[in-house]
C-alpha cells in the first residue's frame, strides 16, 4: 500500500492524535524517527523522577499504548500504520531507563534506540512479523529498547 492509498488518522480523535505522537506520526518522511523524538522532550519531564517512580510511569505509558495502538490499527485497517509511533516513545523511554546525566547520552540513547527498530535484530524481527494487535505493535519497540537500554549502560559502564 502506498502513502498516496494509507488511510489517515482521524485528527479529532484524541486517541489517533496520541498514537501519532501528537502528529510527528504524519511527517512523510521516518516517521519513526519524528516519533522518537517526541519522546526526547517527555523523558526530560521524566529524568528527575526516581527509578520506581520513572519505571512505574514508563509501565503505564506501554499499557496504554497497547490499548492506543490496537485502536488506532484498527480503526484504519492497518496493523501497525507507519504513523503510529507510540511504541516509539515508548522505546526511547525504556532505552533512558536509569541513563546517566547529560544531552549526550539522550544523543546515543536516540542513535541505539533508531538503530535497534530499523535493523529489528532477532527477536525483534520476529515479534514485528508474528505478533498482532497493539502488544504486537508495541513489543518489538520494547524489544528494541531494551536492546539499547543493554548498550547504553554498556557504554556508561565503560566511559
Amino acid at each position: 500500500m502506498t502513502d498516496a492509498n494509507r488511510p489517515g488518522p482521524n485528527w479529532r480523535n484524541p486517541i489517533h492524535v496520541t498514537a501519532f505522537g501528537f502528529g510527528a506520526g504524519a511527517m512523510p518522511k521516518a516517521p519513526g524517527t519524528w516519533g522518537t523524538l517526541v519522546a526526547i522532550p517527555i523523558f526530560a519531564e521524566m529524568a528527575g523522577l526516581d527509578l520506581t517512580s520513572y519505571l512505574v510511569v514508563t509501565t503505564l505509558f506501554f499499557v496504554v499504548g497497547v490499548w492506543l495502538c490496537h485502536v488506532t490499527a484498527r480503526d484504519l485497517g492497518v496493523h501497525d500504520h507507519p504513523g503510529i509511533v507510540w511504541d516509539e516513545i515508548v522505546g526511547y523511554l525504556i532505552t533512558m531507563i536509569a541513563a546517566p546525566a547529560g544531552w549526550e547520552w539522550w544523543v546515543i540513547g536516540f542513535i541505539l534506540f533508531r538503530f535497534f527498530d530499523i535493523v529489528k535484530p532477532w527477536p525483534i524481527k520476529w515479534v514485528d512479523q508474528h505478533v498482532q494487535g497493539g502488544f504486537g505493535i508495541m513489543f518489538d519497540d520494547v524489544l528494541a529498547g531494551l536492546m539499547a537500554l543493554a548498550c547504553l549502560q554498556g557504554l556508561a559502564f565503560y566511559f
